[in-house]
């Protein structure tokens, strides 16, 4: 019988005769002696089939529409490049996935996010030419206008929006779209400082509306009620300014399933009924489609990684379960620290074995909350055995920090039967970078 788990590995996932998962039939076993662990594996055809289901969601919109990957789950130069080839365009959330992401020639369609952009960033995202800037609050709003008049450059925006519209994510943190939140306009903001961007003077550009209420949510509902509010108020300017909404953003969050418990998440299924309800505001409306805009950035990406790790030593601590250790965890992956994420595991090299014993599984890190899976079954897990955990590919990495002096993992990106390292590890060496000392 088929272990449950497989499911959540990438599609490219097979176990061969002996005993080894593999990703398009390379060993996860070799890569782990070649590159060393801790070590992160994407499958890029994962990504792509990704990418299909969305654009197979999209494909009944009769207007145009755009997939642009949201950054802030993993980038690197050579994804931007594969997104690019894709036709994705980028959300980004600082300079620095900027300058990451335009390594991959996208700049022109990059809508830039944040809540406290400074006049420096700005002067920066001009020069790199970044297509859209999402209007986060009125202050940034004022600054914004301001460094347009001066540079004598009409700059494309969009308003992002909050609509006080709560949804069920994993975690408090990451609801993005109720009043507490520190995102986004309040809609009597919005509809005020709209007035003033839609006049003739005004050196900025209002292309559209943006909402993003959460991360990881499992249900659509709420994200067609906040797209309600959005498009009354798009209606409202319409009707007393002739103001045209060209673009509308209902943001991304759609989460993936990172346990066997966890249930089927289809995407087709979720942006179908985003189209659904696009066309049927615009209708009830009476609106011209605007492009479609959709940042999807978890689900494109994690189910296409996997972390792979090294056991270590184990033991039994009173009456709690086997515990086995890990060369990796909370460094370059704390969102079990942070969100109690829930997360699976198979042993890379004993794949077909019997899981005999449940155990948990913690890094190597001076924090007691240094534990990356609770519980799981395994085969008796032995020093030396390679511990492969999938829906690994977003927010790791891009969460991931040098805690006790550790060093970040390598990255492998396999694609067409071929693996190469698109990221080193770094070296000791590199912990010092930027560091001075002024008393050597």
């Amino acid at each position: 019988m088929s272990n449950p788990k497989l499911t959540l590995f990438p599609i490219s996932t097979t176990i061969n005769m002996k005993g080894q998962l593999c990703v398009q039939k390379l060993p996860l076993t070799d890569l782990a002696a070649q590159f060393g662990t801790p070590l992160y594996v994407y499958d890029i055809a994962t990504l792509h089939h990704q990418i299909a289901a969305y654009r197979d969601g999209l494909a009944s919109y009769p207007a145009a529409s755009q997939l642009t990957y949201a950054s802030k789950a993993f980038l690197n130069t050579a994804l931007a490049s594969l997104l690019d080839q894709a036709g994705l365009g980028l959300d980004v959330a600082s300079l620095g996935e900027i300058f990451i992401g335009k390594e991959g020639d996208t700049a022109a369609k990059m809508h830039w996010h944040g809540n406290n952009k400074s006049r420096a960033d700005l002067d920066l995202a001009l020069i790199f030419e970044v297509g859209c800037i999402v209007i986060d609050n009125l202050t940034e709003a004022a600054m914004l206008r301001q460094f347009a008049q001066e540079k004598g450059k009409k700059i494309k925006v969009w308003l992002r929006i909050n609509p006080d519209v709560a949804i069920t994510t994993h975690h408090q943190y990451t609801v993005t779209g109720t009043a507490e939140s520190k995102f986004g306009l309040t809609l009597d903001e919005a509809h005020d400082l709209a007035l003033q961007l839609i006049a003739p003077e005004s050196p900025l550009d209002l292309a559209g509306l943006h909402v993003h209420i959460g991360s990881h949510f499992m249900e659509a509902e709420p994200v067609a009620q906040a797209m309600a509010r959005l498009f009354e108020l798009a209606a409202q300017l319409q009707q007393s300014h002739g103001w045209v909404m060209r673009e509308f953003c209902p943001g991304g969050g759609w989460g993936v399933p990172y346990h066997p418990d966890d249930a089927p998440m289809p995407i087709t299924p979720f942006v179908q009924s985003l189209v659904q309800a696009v066309m049927q505001q615009c209708a009830h409306h009476q609106l011209t489609l605007p492009t479609l805009i959709l940042e999807p950035g978890r689900s494109l990406i994690a189910p296409a990684g996997i972390a792979l790790y090294t056991v270590g030593g184990r033991k039994t601590a009173g009456k709690s379960r086997p515990q086995i250790s890990i060369d990796g965890g909370l460094a370059d992956n704390p969102r079990p620290a942070l969100y109690q994420a829930k997360y699976t595991a198979m042993l890379a090299n004993r794949a077909h074995d019997a899981e005999s014993e449940t155990v948990r599984v913690v890094g190597p890190y001076c924090e007691s909350g240094d534990i990356l899976i609770q519980e799981v079954p395994l085969p008796l897990a032995e020093p030396g055995d390679i511990l492969a955990v999938p829906v690994s590919g977003a927010y790791h990495l891009s969460m991931s920090s040098n805690y006790n002096g550790s060093l970040r993992p390598a990255v492998i990106f396999i694609k067409d039967g071929e693996a190469k390292r698109v990221q080193y590890r770094q070296r000791l060496e590199d912990l010092l970078e930027g560091q001075v000392n002024p008393y050597r």
